[in-house]
């Protein structure tokens, strides 16, 4: 019984990682899509649930006085910021992610990130902000603090009531092309499909492992029986 219950265990977990390596790798051709998609014009009906990874150039200019820092946003082993800037269009508003920044070790001075307000153009990638495993209440101290703002993995709602207008729910992630950025190597901030595959491949090995265990066991056992009856 124990054996069952343990191959089983583990042929789950195996299929369970298959199945991760599936999504993941839907996520990542939804990326190349996107690349290689049809570039959209406005926000319109943009959004991050049906269009996430879909270019959109936008007309309009950046709320330089209301910028977020996104907190603990690591690049390369170095710890730094994300810089999210409002884009203020005539179709709405949403938050450019201008790239990373490196954080100094003077947690009091923050990096330069000003930038002009004239009217331009500009293309990103739709996406969601970032997400915690664990989302802890929201920091009233920032809601206050000068802009920019520091904020650790704030939601869209929560920057809007801080800049004390709507914000679309999603980012643009701006091209690696455009002015006024900072380091933009995007790439889903996901594990790759393969790794999902490997660890499959290391549950159904235990889960073998424990058959094999068994029946080994199983036959030592069989042969000392029927010595003892011979």
């Amino acid at each position: 019984m124990l054996t069952l219950l343990a191959a089983s265990l583990f042929g789950s977990l195996g299929i369970w990682q298959l199945g991760r390596a599936g999504e993941k790798r839907a996520i990542f051709a939804a990326y190349a899509l996107g690349t290689n998609g049809t570039l959209q014009e406005g926000l319109g009906g943009a959004n991050a649930g049906e269009q996430r990874y879909q270019l959109l150039r936008l007309q309009g200019h950046y709320d330089a006085g209301r910028q977020v820092l996104l907190d603990n946003m690591s690049h390369a082993g170095r710890s730094g910021y994300q810089v999210l800037t409002p884009f203020i269009t005539a179709g709405g508003s949403v938050l450019v992610n201008r790239g990373w920044v490196p954080a100094s070790g003077d947690r009091s001075r923050l990096p330069d990130v000003d930038v002009s307000d004239q009217p331009r153009l500009l293309t990103g990638r739709i996406d969601r902000l970032p997400r915690p495993a664990l989302r802890l209440p929201a920091d009233t101290v920032a809601s206050t603090s000068p802009w920019p703002r520091r904020l650790l993995f704030p939601t869209v709602a929560e920057i809007s009531a801080q800049t004390g207008y709507t914000l679309r729910d999603f980012q643009l992630l701006l091209n690696p092309d455009e002015t006024d950025g900072f380091v933009r190597e995007w790439k889903p901030a996901l594990m790759e499909p393969e790794k999902h595959v490997g660890y499959a491949i290391q549950w159904f090995g235990l889960a073998a492992t424990v058959v094999v265990v068994f029946v080994i066991l199983a036959w030592r056992q069989l042969r000392i029986a029927q010595s003892d009856v011979g």
